[in-house]
């Protein structure tokens, strides 16, 4: 069952849909790598930027079979940032967002993840692509409040805030976005599964500044687990002068949609369109696989 969902996003993946056959056989060249290799490989992830690829690891192999997982969302901060941007990965897992953002684009990066096993692999995807000059990477998670959270630690990327009933937990230091930085962000992605309400109860400072143009943030429903309607998260943006787009990247056309979910579970905001736009369609082309976006 597994399997068949995993050939089933590789074909529906739009890097895929003019070679299903090369996706297909990507996943199945990795299957048989994992059975006869036990180590990790370091894959070429864009053409100035590589990311480690371990058995097992979703948040990785997606991009192995697909180019990029996330497609519209990578191809937006792809095409959105500029090196002088500071980009702000909470739940960054192990760095993809991060490796796009700063090794391919040159942005600064703030990453932040919970899982400390999760973390190394992080910090060793930093390291290898060289931008620790450009990447702080924090080891906490984000909140309402500063305070020691439990976290489910073996369930890849979508660990999370633990409920009572679940074991194998580790406890977490967590702070708020805001008293992370001074700084303000151009972009923020946030992907904390299902506590997407509190890290933003935390960061009221940071959007509340006009200097933030756009966040990416996964709304799939997870929040119910906390009991947290995240029709209010989508109130709130819109208060703030957000509004929910949809992004194309094949085309860098942006439509402005009335719901605000896209296929991957994940909602684009944007705030002061014309900026977006400008940068969306001046940014240079990325080669990724075999294509350009």
């Amino acid at each position: 069952m597994i399997t068949f969902k995993i050939i089933k996003f590789i074909f529906n993946h739009p890097f895929n849909s003019d070679n299903r056959i090369s996706g297909v056989l990507r996943f199945f060249k990795w299957q048989l790598n994992t059975k006869l290799n036990p180590y990790p490989i370091v894959y070429p992830f864009t053409e100035n930027s590589k990311l480690i690829i371990w058995k097992s690891l979703k948040g990785a192999t997606g991009n192995l079979y697909c180019g990029l997982m996330d497609y519209y969302d990578m191809g937006f901060l792809l095409h959105f940032l500029r090196s002088t941007d500071l980009f702000i990965d909470v739940g960054a897992n192990i760095g993809a967002y991060t490796v796009l953002a700063s090794g391919e684009i040159g942005a600064s990066t703030i990453s932040i993840e919970p899982i400390p096993s999760t973390y190394k692999i992080l910090i060793d995807n930093i390291l290898i692509n060289r931008i620790q000059n450009k990447v702080q990477a924090l080891n906490i998670g984000l909140g309402k409040s500063e305070m020691k959270i439990k976290f489910t630690k073996s369930m890849d990327t979508v660990n999370h805030v633990a409920t009572d009933n679940e074991i194998d937990t580790i406890e977490v230091e967590v702070d708020t976005l805001d008293s992370v930085t001074n700084l303000i962000p151009t972009l923020i992605k946030i992907d904390v599964e299902g506590f997407e309400t509190e890290v933003l109860n935390g960061a009221e400072k940071i959007l509340n500044n006009k200097d933030l143009k756009a966040i990416i943030i996964e709304l799939n429903g997870s929040g119910n687990r906390y009991g947290y309607d995240e029709n209010k998260i989508h109130v709130k943006l819109l208060a703030l002068q957000f509004k929910p787009y949809y992004y194309n990247p094949k085309t860098r056309v942006l439509t402005e949609v009335s719901g605000y979910v896209n296929s991957d579970g994940n909602a684009l905001y944007i705030r002061d369109k014309k900026f977006v736009i400008d940068r969306v369609t001046s940014s240079r082309k990325i080669k990724i696989l075999n294509s350009e976006i």
